[in-house]
C-alpha cells in the first residue's frame, strides 16, 4: 500500500539550496520532508565546488614548489602522487559530508526520504518507488543541474569525463583535452596542468567570455604561461574512439576545424589525440522525471520558469538554484533559499536581485565580480567613471610576489558604486566587501574614508577609491581656497 503523508513543506533535492530551506524551515517548527535520489550535499559537495577547490589547492602547492626560487629557496619539480591527490580531495569531501548527512538533518527535525520525487498533480508528489505520496502546503524544487550533453558526432561513443567523474581518477591524465573554456574548464585545466598533465582547452567562442575582457586577459595569460594550450574559435567536427581503448578508456581522437570571427569554417581539419577527454561546456537543469506537466509547472530547456519571488506557474511550488536557469552558483542557491523562507513562512514579498550577486573564478590568479561591468554601466548610466588600482602598487602583493592583477571599480556621476571586478591574488576574498558596498548602494566617499589595515591585499580597493579625488590638487579653486586659509596664519 502507498503511504500517505501530509506535511507543511516538501523539498525536492538535497543540494545547497534544498538543505538550507529544509534546515531553516524545521528550525521555525515546520514539518519538512526532504527528497534526495542521490548523495546528500548535491553537486557542490560531491562533484563541484568542494572537490574542484581541493584539486586547485593541490595544484597551487605544486606550483609554489616550482616557483620557490623567487623567495630565495631552491625550486624543485614536485613528485606528484596523483593517487594521494585523489585521497586528499575525497578526504576534504568526507570532512564536510557530516554537515549535510541524513543523520544530521533528521536530528534537526527533517524527515529525509532517499528517493526521487515526481509530481502526481498540482499538490502531490510521489516517490520513485511508488511507496509514498506527499501532500504539502508548499513545495520547493532544488534539483540543480548536470553537465550539458553536447551535440557532437561520436561523443556518446567514448567514455568521456564530466565534473561528476573527473575527481574519481586515481592516475594522472597524460594528455587531457577539455571541451569548454568557461570557469569550470579553465579552473580544472590549470589545476591539472600544475599537477603534471598535458592539457589542451578547446573553446568554440572566447575563453572566459562572460567576464570583463580586461580582467579575463590576466587569467588567460597566466594559464597559458603555466603551459595550457588554449584554442579559441574552434568547432569539433566529430569525436572517435581511441586506438588503444583498454589503456585509455577515457581517451578520444578529436577532429576539429578552425572558425573565423563570424563563425564560418576556415577550411581544413586537425586531429588531437587525448588519453582523457573532459566535457565542461555548460550545464543543463535537472527537470527530467519531475512530472512538471502534472503540476502545471512551466519550464523549457533553460530551466523552470519562475517569477522574481521564485514562485513557479503553480503558486504552491517554488524553484531555486541551478534548476531555474539563472546564475549557477552555490551561493545563489543559498540566497534563493533565504528568499523562499521569507516568502513561505512570513509572507514577505522577497524578490531576487541579480545585480547584487557576486561570482568568483578560482584560477590563479582568481577573478571576481559583482554588480554592473563597464559595458553594462555605460549602457544604463551617464557620466560613468572607472577607478583602477594595480596589484603591483600594493605592498603586500610585492612581498608575496603576487603582483599580477588589478581592481576595477565602476561608479556613477554621483559616486555611487555600480560594480567592481578584481583579478589577482585573493580576489574571491576581496570581492566580499565590494558585494556589501554594491548591495547597499554605497558612495565611493565612504570607502575612501575607512581605514584599511596595512599591509593587506584588500587595501587596493581603498587606494582605488582614493584615486577618485586624484584631480583635486590640480584644480585652481582648491588651490585658491588653500591660499586663502594661509592668510590666517
Amino acid at each position: 500500500m502507498t503511504k500517505q503523508i501530509k506535511t507543511d513543506i516538501c523539498v525536492i533535492g538535497a543540494g545547497s539550496g534544498g538543505l538550507t530551506v529544509a534546515a531553516a524551515a524545521a528550525a521555525f517548527g515546520e514539518n519538512v520532508i526532504l527528497l534526495e535520489k542521490g548523495k546528500m550535499g548535491g553537486d557542490c559537495l560531491n562533484y563541484g565546488c568542494v572537490p574542484s577547490k581541493a584539486m586547485i589547492a593541490a595544484g597551487k602547492q605544486a606550483h609554489a614548489m616550482r616557483k620557490a626560487n623567487l623567495f630565495g629557496i631552491s625550486s624543485v619539480e614536485p613528485n606528484v602522487d596523483y593517487s594521494a591527490v585523489h585521497d586528499h580531495i575525497h578526504a576534504v569531501i568526507g570532512a564536510i559530508a557530516p554537515n549535510d548527512s541524513v543523520e544530521r538533518f533528521e536530528s534537526l527535525g527533517v524527515k529525509v526520504i532517499q528517493q526521487a520525487g515526481q509530481f502526481k498533480d498540482a499538490k502531490t508528489v510521489v516517490t520513485a518507488n511508488g511507496k509514498t505520496e506527499i501532500t504539502a502546503r508548499r513545495f520547493v524544487i532544488a534539483t540543480g543541474s548536470s553537465a550539458a550533453k553536447l551535440p557532437i558526432k561520436g561523443l556518446d561513443d567514448v567514455d568521456y569525463l564530466t565534473n561528476e567523474t573527473v575527481f574519481s581518477l586515481t592516475e594522472r591524465p597524460q594528455k587531457l583535452v577539455i571541451i569548454g573554456g568557461g570557469p569550470i574548464g579553465m579552473e580544472l585545466a590549470q589545476a591539472q596542468r600544475r599537477l603534471g598533465a598535458d592539457v589542451t582547452v578547446l573553446e568554440a567562442f572566447g575563453v572566459l567570455s562572460k567576464d570583463d575582457p580586461e580582467m579575463s586577459a590576466v587569467v588567460i595569460d597566466q594559464v597559458r604561461r603555466d603551459g595550457v594550450d588554449i584554442r579559441e574559435g574552434v568547432r569539433i567536427a566529430r569525436v572517435e574512439r581511441p586506438h588503444n581503448r583498454v589503456e585509455h578508456p577515457h581517451g578520444a581522437k578529436i577532429i576539429l576545424s578552425t572558425l573565423s570571427a563570424d563563425g564560418e569554417e576556415t577550411g581544413g581539419e586537425e586531429e588531437i589525440e587525448a588519453t582523457h577527454l573532459l566535457v565542461a561546456a555548460g550545464r543543463s537543469p535537472n527537470v527530467e522525471g519531475l512530472g512538471l506537466e502534472n503540476a502545471q509547472i512551466k519550464y523549457d530547456r533553460r530551466g523552470i520558469k519562475v517569477k522574481s519571488n521564485l514562485k513557479t506557474s503553480n503558486s504552491r511550488v517554488y524553484a531555486i538554484g541551478d534548476v531555474t536557469g539563472g546564475l549557477q552558483f552555490t551561493h545563489v542557491a543559498g540566497y534563493h533559499a533565504g528568499l523562499v523562507i521569507r516568502s513561505m513562512l512570513f509572507r514577505m514579498n522577497a524578490k531576487e536581485d541579480r545585480s547584487i550577486i557576486p561570482w568568483v573564478t578560482y584560477t590563479d590568479p582568481e577573478m571576481s565580480h559583482v554588480g554592473l561591468n563597464e559595458e553594462q554601466a555605460r549602457e544604463k548610466h551617464k557620466g560613468v567613471s572607472i577607478l583602477r588600482w594595480p596589484y603591483g602598487e600594493n605592498d603586500r602583493a610585492q612581498a608575496e610576489r603576487k603582483t599580477e592583477g588589478l581592481i576595477k571599480i565602476i561608479i556613477d556621476k554621483k559616486g555611487v558604486v555600480l560594480g567592481a571586478s578584481v583579478v589577482g591574488a585573493n580576489a574571491g576574498e576581496i570581492i566580499n566587501m565590494w558585494s556589501l558596498i554594491v548591495s547597499q548602494k554605497m558612495n565611493v566617499k565612504a570607502i575612501a574614508g575607512y581605514i584599511s589595515p596595512y599591509p593587506t591585499f584588500s587595501e587596493i580597493g581603498r587606494r582605488a577609491a582614493i584615486s577618485y579625488y586624484g584631480d583635486l590638487p590640480k584644480k585652481p579653486m582648491i588651490r585658491r581656497v588653500i591660499s586663502f586659509f594661509k592668510l590666517f596664519g
